[in-house]
């Protein structure tokens, strides 16, 4: 058996060490030393680099207001929530978003004079090709799940604009829209061997009402290569559960919004929108909490559920937070969060 599993990761070239990789004495790679270049001199972008992670994946309007969002896009994105994001294109084995990609799995960069390829290590995703032959986007293009992406350099800083989107796509993994009007441009620093600055700015003035900046740091996947990923399992989209019908009054949330503590520096925030509950501790995404009673809610992005513990008059005095390594107790920790309108 070990010799069989040796042979298959051998075969996947998964520690293969990358040609021209720079090493430190006891043969690791040296993330820290200086970003390759080009014959032209342009820093060479190419490499399998992790994606940025999952804080904006799940929910890419965490850091926006409610006034940020125009009203029918948030009451969509709402929607699909409850609806445990059973129509996702993911779900239906249709290709994600390119803001999912930027935060999602492994990404590799293939640069060459003129063009720069995009692959992902994602299901059903294709390829994005980016012209940087001086070329114009499109006029009139045909829409498509990906775009049309076209590539300038600003000094050592790649500026990638992308347009011609449609509007099937979800911007992220909890059901956030885009329209055929969205714009999306990307700044993409190599700044030294192993890591990249990466900024996204999403423009689509028909689901917001301002553009809005996410910026994170891309880290090289060095000696490995993308694998595989095909989605099979459409026939499975059916038994996807949706909106459990149970609502809660506002009022009877905000006296669930509040700070919690889980340990010492950790802690879980409760916040209201609208008829939801949004949970977030610390480096996490905002998630959106799907109602199962009056006090038992669940996670939309994994198997946790909260549970919101009252004494006897009433007072919420801790949240019961359960998961696969168990139940943990988290105190609630003076004033409430005002609830989100």
């Amino acid at each position: 058996m070990a010799s069989l599993l040796s042979t298959t990761a051998a075969a996947q070239w998964l520690k293969y060490p990358t040609p021209g990789t720079p090493r430190l004495p006891d043969g690791t790679p040296n993330l820290l030393a200086p970003a390759p270049r080009t014959a032209d001199g342009k820093p060479d972008l190419s490499g399998v680099w992790r994606g940025a992670g999952p804080l904006y994946r799940f929910n890419i309007a965490q850091d926006l207001k409610p006034e940020d969002i125009q009203p029918w896009a948030e009451a969509l994105f709402l929607q699909r929530v409850r609806d445990s994001r059973k129509d996702s294109p993911l779900a239906r084995c249709l290709p994600v978003s390119v803001p999912f990609h930027n935060f999602f799995n492994l990404t590799k960069i293939v640069q060459t004079p003129g063009l720069i390829v995009i692959l992902y290590e994602s299901p059903n995703s294709p390829h994005r090709t980016v012209f940087t032959d001086g070329r114009d986007l499109p006029k009139d293009p045909n829409p498509t799940w990906l775009g049309y992406s076209v590539g300038r350099w600003e000094g050592d800083t790649l500026v990638v604009t992308t347009a011609g989107f449609n509007d099937k796509a979800w911007l992220d993994s909890a059901g956030h829209p885009q329209t055929e009007s969205l714009r999306i441009t990307e700044r993409l620093r190599r700044r030294d061997f192993g890591h990249m600055d990466f900024e996204m700015t999403i423009d689509d003035p028909k689901v917001f009402t301002r553009p809005f900046t996410v910026k994170k740091e891309r880290l090289l996947e060095p000696d490995t290569e993308l694998l595989e990923d095909v989605c099979d399992n459409e026939r499975d989209a059916i038994h996807l559960s949706g909106d459990t019908g149970i609502r809660l009054s506002p009022e009877l949330l905000a006296t669930y919004a509040g700070v919690y503590e889980l340990a010492p520096g950790r802690e879980v925030v409760v916040i209201v929108t609208g008829d939801m509950l949004f949970v977030q501790g610390l480096n996490e995404p905002k998630l959106p909490l799907l109602v199962q009673s009056e006090t038992q809610f669940m996670s939309t992005a994994n198997p946790t559920g909260y549970e919101f513990v009252k004494d006897a008059q009433g007072k919420v005095t801790h949240l019961m937070v359960r998961g696969a390594a168990g139940d943990r107790k988290a105190v609630r920790k003076g004033a409430s969060v005002p609830p989100r309108k």
